[in-house]
């Protein structure tokens, strides 16, 4: 599994239970090798799986990052892709470039742009065939009060190759 921008309460349960087949991998943040989502340095076909949880909004060119990370996937592989989503339509523009203008236009100063209901398509046309599943799919409710979880909680992008 490659783990990009790992958080440290996945990256600890996940190394325990995958052990050498667990790879972290992070452009600015601390993680076991550096690399640029836009060229990731492994061959066609490496991972199993790829952990990509709340990047894509913080990369210049996401499409391209969405095509190494279906490079990389096994022909059998998996990958969750996350982002924050705020709107009917991703929302994007190369001009703003200033901190509070991000932060005013796409809700975060270090964003590149505003995701809209239509990701999924957008990891369509990058190659993946995508199952959206919601936070109610996967626990109950005792744990989602547990954890404090809400129907805003967001979706779950679940992407294999097409």
């Amino acid at each position: 599994m490659l783990h990009l921008a790992p958080e440290a309460c996945l990256e600890q349960q996940l190394s325990r239970r995958l052990g050498r087949g667990y790879l972290t991998a992070d452009l600015f943040q601390p993680a076991m090798i550096r690399m640029d989502l836009c060229s990731v340095p492994f061959p066609d076909g490496h991972f199993d799986a790829v952990l990509c949880s709340h990047v894509l909004e913080h990369v210049s060119d996401d499409r391209r990052a969405m095509g190494e990370i279906r490079r990389v996937l096994k022909t059998s592989g998996w990958a969750v892709l996350q982002v924050p989503i705020t709107g009917e339509k991703t929302v994007e523009d190369p001009t703003v470039t200033t901190p509070q203008e991000r932060e005013r236009r796409f809700g975060q100063a270090d964003h590149l742009r505003a995701y809209g209901l239509d990701f999924p398509e957008r990891l369509q046309q990058a190659g993946f065939r995508v199952r959206t599943i919601t936070i109610q799919e996967l626990v109950g409710e005792q744990e989602m009060l547990h954890f404090g979880l809400g129907p805003a909680a967001g979706e779950i992008f679940f992407c294999t190759r097409e």
